[in-house]
């Protein structure tokens, strides 16, 4: 469930504070203290919303209120304050005595922004305007090593001079490999080894060896 409205709202008053109005909440707060909200326009006489007396006692009609335009040290302290609390109007409001919320929140979008832009300065961020990132990383490339080269096609589908290319960037390697057995010592008898003796696969069906023993070779 959710919270049960402050008053009836078909029974308030809305609109512009009579001057009748703030002289009877002025004298209630004065006689009882602020108290709660939700039952004071009902002990007060008023036929307002609790919500509404609350604000028009802390914006319009509080004792301690300053009237008047902004100091210049205000704003300094705004503008201190706001790189520190950010958008925290009331954390901000609690620190100059008299200025309410809401009157600083309008100051510093109707005002004190303009003034940091001035300056040259982002309101969101207190740095000046052209200075890049502390996080931002550049990276610069050589032009010969961003630009991808695409290989030339030959008739038959490979790279063209791939070969030339290669040896010239690795002139010592031999890229001609070539598979033999390992050279055998003679046998006895003075006849060297088949292919099949040289791989270890003696007296196998391929055994040159073998074959012409049997046949008296």
């Amino acid at each position: 469930m959710g919270r049960s409205p402050c008053c009836e709202k078909a029974h308030t008053n809305k609109g512009a504070w009579t001057k009748e109005e703030d002289d009877r909440l002025i004298s209630y707060i004065r006689a009882h203290g602020e108290g709660c909200w939700r039952s004071l326009p009902k002990a007060a006489g008023l036929l307002r919303c609790g919500k509404s007396c609350r604000l028009r006692w802390i914006n319009y009609l509080r004792p301690d209120l300053k009237r008047g335009n902004f100091t210049e040290e205000e704003d300094e302290l705004i503008i201190k304050l706001h790189s520190l609390l950010g958008n925290k109007w009331s954390l901000i409001a609690g620190r100059l005595p008299g200025r309410t919320d809401n009157e600083i929140k309008n100051y510093w979008n109707t005002h004190i922004r303009r003034k940091l832009l001035n300056r040259g300065i982002d309101p969101a961020t207190h740095r000046p305007i052209n200075e890049a990132p502390q996080d931002a990383t550049t990276i610069s490339f050589a032009a010969s090593a961003a630009k991808e080269e695409k290989p030339s096609i030959g008739i038959f589908g490979g790279s063209k001079d791939a070969k030339s290319q290669a040896q010239e960037r690795c002139p010592d390697l031999n890229l001609e490999l070539r598979i033999s057995p390992p050279d055998q010592p003679l046998e006895s008898g003075g006849r060297s080894s088949c292919f099949a003796c040289s791989l270890g696969l003696q007296n196998s069906k391929d055994c040159s060896c073998r074959i012409a023993s049997i046949n008296g070779e």
